[in-house]
């Protein structure tokens, strides 16, 4: 008789969920989900939650396969050598494969007083945290928003609506990754819901207090509510199991997405860092890369050769609000085309991708195999060579 080969997926979020549905194709593995929260987050509500028109949770039975275990805890060591999950509440889970999941939040602020005084709100806990904070502050109370990408503009977009004073402090110019006609729409949408947005280098945030922000020029803007949506990071689990890792924590992979350090190791999402050149962070490309990290597991246990990574961004959304939004369509290379959808039909196109992130999830656990992705061609690896030889790329 064969021998049962286990699978374990550290993270429930997009990337973990994707793989573990996919992994179910063989009726030989089993495959265990270690993730620290009973219910799934979809991360892409979160602004929603802090503005009280989204829970932001999906219960797992409706993304999770019915043949995955689920276990309700965190990790707090890989023991490669060993094959074994050190889990936060004491035991250890053993695999013959691992996929590494743990996902992403915001790096601890390195501005005086931001981690004491301002709110984060790339977690389910933290979002539900400021939501709770805003219930009991005044509609009249000034509230700072601190980072132009997308969930800093659907933040204050998400509360301005509702009536608060908001100011969107970018450090840089607002939504940088949208085409400058796009960009001045989102400005017209942002001041139209009453949003003072602060662009530029001056524009950037120097300290926080418990009511007031303070910009690099000088300034100081009262704030009795400041969140803090800027910077990224990823939890210290790989770097504290030993396993390679890039500059902001990430594991370090190959194009396959096969650890540098144990090929029973594969990563997948924003804790991937393939060739040390990791894809832009959104809930679309976790839920392909999950996919291909399942791909190179299965390959592997077939006795074949896993493939490299090919995945291109086909669009980038963000909504203003409940009533309208942008639909940035991208060229291959990740850049913005001039091309965009705005108003409604913006507003539906992102309503659209946010039910498809969480309804792909659903219908990889009905039909293990069937997600697929748009292709990257050869613009990945034009940059990885240009990457190897400091070639400009054009």
């Amino acid at each position: 008789m064969s021998k049962n080969i286990d699978v374990v997926v550290i993270g429930g979020g997009y990337a973990g969920v994707m793989a573990a549905n996919r992994l179910t194709q063989r009726d030989d593995v089993t495959v265990t989900v270690v993730n620290p929260r009973p219910v799934f987050v979809p991360r892409l509500r979160l602004h929603q939650l802090v503005g009280g028109s989204h829970d932001a949770v999906v219960d797992y039975t409706e993304v999770l396969a019915k043949g995955v275990r689920l276990v309700v805890d965190g990790a707090t060591r890989i023991d490669a050598a060993g094959r074994s999950v050190t889990l936060a509440e004491g035991g250890t889970i053993g695999y013959d494969y691992l996929i590494y999941a743990v996902g992403s939040g915001s790096a601890g602020p390195r501005v005086p007083g931001a981690a004491e005084f301002a709110y984060p709100i790339s977690t389910l806990e933290a979002a539900q945290r400021l939501r709770s904070v805003l219930s009991d502050t005044p509609m009249t109370a000034e509230v700072t928003v601190v980072g132009g990408g997308p969930t800093g503009i659907e933040t204050a977009a998400e509360l301005a609506e509702q009536g608060r004073a908001v100011t969107l402090v970018c450090g840089g110019e607002v939504g940088p990754y949208l085409h400058p006609r796009a960009r001045r729409t989102a400005r017209k949408y942002l001041a139209k819901l009453g949003v003072d947005v602060l662009e530029g280098s001056d524009a950037s945030v120097s300290a926080v207090t418990p009511d007031a922000v303070e910009l690099v020029d000088g300034r100081t803007l009262a704030s009795q509510v400041t969140i803090w949506t800027a910077g990224f990071g990823v939890p210290d689990l790989a770097a504290d199991s030993g396993l390679r890792t890039d500059a902001v924590g990430r594991l370090v992979t190959d194009e396959t997405l096969t650890s540098m350090d144990d090929e029973r190791i594969v990563a997948a999402g924003d804790s991937a860092a393939p060739s040390d050149l990791p894809f832009r962070m959104s809930a679309y490309a976790a839920g392909c890369l999950g996919a291909h990290a399942a791909d190179t597991v299965l390959n592997r246990i077939a006795g074949a050769r896993p493939a490299p990574i090919d995945l291109s961004f086909p669009a980038m959304c963000i909504s203003f609000g409940r009533g309208t939004g942008i639909f940035q369509l991208g060229r291959k290379d990740d850049t913005a085309m001039r091309i965009y959808f705005s108003g409604l039909a913006g507003k539906k196109l992102k309503e659209f991708a946010c039910a498809a992130s969480v309804k792909h999830l659903a219908n990889e656990a009905h039909k293990p195999g069937s997600h697929s992705w748009f292709k990257y061609g050869e613009h990945r690896l034009q940059m990885l060579q240009a990457r190897r030889s400091d070639a400009p790329i054009v």
